[in-house]
């Protein structure tokens, strides 16, 4: 009888566990984001225009949460591009069931530089990698908020 109950009692812990739950709308990561000027993530590269930084509030959708710690994240760019994020503060941890929600987030959106003769650090002229144009632009955060 003992056994049954135990058996009993691990099937059901192991199915409570299993459960899947959704991310509340509204859920806040770092500070709360401000949602002033929203940029879509497809239009980011065209409002960005000549500028090699700019801050900003981008809406968009999570492709993959690529470390937890510290809030390393993929968002859809749209037209086959991604943008590159991550938190300003390392302290933010995000749930690896990010991904797939949209989201919407405060920030500073930054296009990469590549220098012509490959020395990355002394550039002064910002244009898309001809290795990678998908790495392109990074965004670091400093607040998210679950749509």
């Amino acid at each position: 009888m003992k056994k049954i109950l135990f058996l009993a009692a691990c099937l059901f812990t192991a199915t409570a566990f299993a459960q899947h739950t959704p991310l509340p709308r509204g859920t806040v990561y770092g500070t709360h984001p401000e949602g002033a000027g929203i940029v879509f993530a497809d239009n980011l590269a065209k409002s960005m225009d000549q500028r090699i930084t700019i801050v900003t509030s981008i809406k968009g959708k999570v492709l993959k949460v690529t470390k937890r710690k510290g809030g390393w994240f993929t968002i859809d760019g749209g037209h086959g591009t991604v943008i590159y994020a991550h938190f300003k503060d390392y302290r933010v941890t995000i749930p690896a069931d990010l991904a797939g929600h949209i989201i919407l987030a405060d920030g500073v959106a930054t296009k990469q530089f590549v220098a012509d003769d490959s020395q990355h650090l002394a550039g002064t002229k910002g244009k898309e990698s001809k290795d990678n144009p998908k790495q392109s632009l990074k965004f670091e955060v400093s607040g998210l908020m679950v749509q």
